[in-house]
């Protein structure tokens, strides 16, 4: 475990380091602190290539104490930036550089004001870069939260029924994540854990849980996003209720058809923007051409939503050991939507097809 964060931090640091040549990092962000010392709350990380200090106030210190690695722990006399800024005042060099991440624009002038320091490089991309290769301890926990969610697909067998609501479904899949040994991300975008769309509320992606009832003729979309020691997986299924007419059918299967073109796309070293064209195409082609209303995927690791962006005209290249979700969809306003997301990883030194799937939940279309 601990070379794990030293190898870490290396790889992190080499980043850094391409940025005017910058040795020294600083660290707000609860993720990247995490993937450094595997401490995740409230504190700041200060690191170059002989130290590593975690400052932390008092009533997070000795949690500090038992989940951190490889770091030194700081208690700060307050808590929240003010102790932050008044702690690293006195560890901080006027003639270094400092990569920062993201900790806003009032911190990141008090800290160049109280220290007088200019040299503050604000940029986030080199922690993404290096976060969007996972190590093997990264993979084990996405691929144990992707077998979490599949389990919950099969209780959505056994729950779905006409007359339970989106909100009675939610609360019985809440209740077995935890059961299971899941947790959940904190969206700042939804105050739900679970998407869960039946019917018309199905026709927009990010709905939002509601009392509605399901009904025969329904399509349900149940996208479930949950984490394991810290790390995300993300799935979508669409289920019918009773019967489903043969157009609904036909739409569904335009979805998987594209669906598993883009997992057919993925593999190492293929430009991003292309996996988002075979699945845009492909449903464009087959006369929804403005009803494939978002990416086609994105990153998972620490956030639920990270680079790399499998999205349109993206020149980046998928790399062994990212882990991205490929997710078309298509949407009638006011009618139904339709999504399929699967959790992959790119590797190409294991697997003929050069990807390998978290998810084992079946794709074609289940009718309850």
């Amino acid at each position: 475990m601990n070379a794990t964060f030293t190898f870490r931090k290396k790889k992190l640091l080499e980043n850094v380091s391409k940025i005017n040549n910058c040795k020294n990092i600083i660290s707000f962000q609860p993720e990247n602190i995490f993937y450094l010392t595997g401490f995740w709350g409230e504190g700041v990380v200060l690191m170059n290539y002989n130290t590593t200090k975690l400052f932390t106030p008092t009533l997070e210190y000795f949690r500090a104490l038992e989940d951190s690695k490889e770091c030194e722990i700081k208690k700060t006399e307050k808590r929240g930036s003010d102790g932050a800024l008044l702690s690293l005042i006195s560890e901080l060099d006027n003639n270094c550089f400092y990569c920062i991440d993201n900790a806003g624009y009032n911190l990141i002038n008090q800290l160049k004001e109280k220290t007088g320091i200019n040299k503050i490089i604000v940029n986030e991309d080199p922690f993404f870069k290096t976060r969007s290769i996972k190590d093997e301890i990264e993979i084990k926990y996405i691929q144990q939260a992707a077998n979490i969610i599949d389990k919950l697909y099969n209780i959505c067998l056994e729950e779905i029924k006409e007359g339970v609501s989106e909100r009675q479904l939610q609360a019985i899949l809440v209740y077995e994540t935890f059961k299971n040994g899941g947790g959940f991300p904190a969206y700042k975008s939804t105050l739900n854990p679970f998407i869960i769309a039946s019917g018309p509320n199905a026709a927009l992606p990010h709905a939002s849980i509601s009392d509605r009832r399901f009904k025969r003729g329904d399509f349900i979309v149940v996208d479930l996003t949950l984490r394991v020691n810290g790390y995300v997986a993300d799935a979508t299924r669409t289920f019918g209720v009773k019967t489903i007419n043969p157009e609904l059918k036909k739409i569904y299967k335009i979805v998987q058809d594209a669906q598993i073109l883009g997992l057919s796309k993925c593999s190492n070293k293929m430009k991003i923007g292309e996996v988002d064209k075979t699945c845009r195409d492909y449903i464009s082609a087959n006369g929804f051409v403005n009803e494939f209303n978002h990416s086609t995927g994105h990153g998972i690791g620490l956030d639920v939503h990270e680079p790399p962006w499998i999205r349109p005209n993206n020149e980046e290249l998928l790399m062994d050991n990212m882990t991205i979700t490929i997710e078309p969809g298509i949407y009638l306003e006011s009618k139904f939507g339709v999504r399929i997301e699967d959790s992959i990883i790119i590797d190409s030194k294991n697997h003929r097809t050069g990807i390998r799937n978290f998810n084992k939940f079946e794709k074609d279309l289940i009718i309850i």
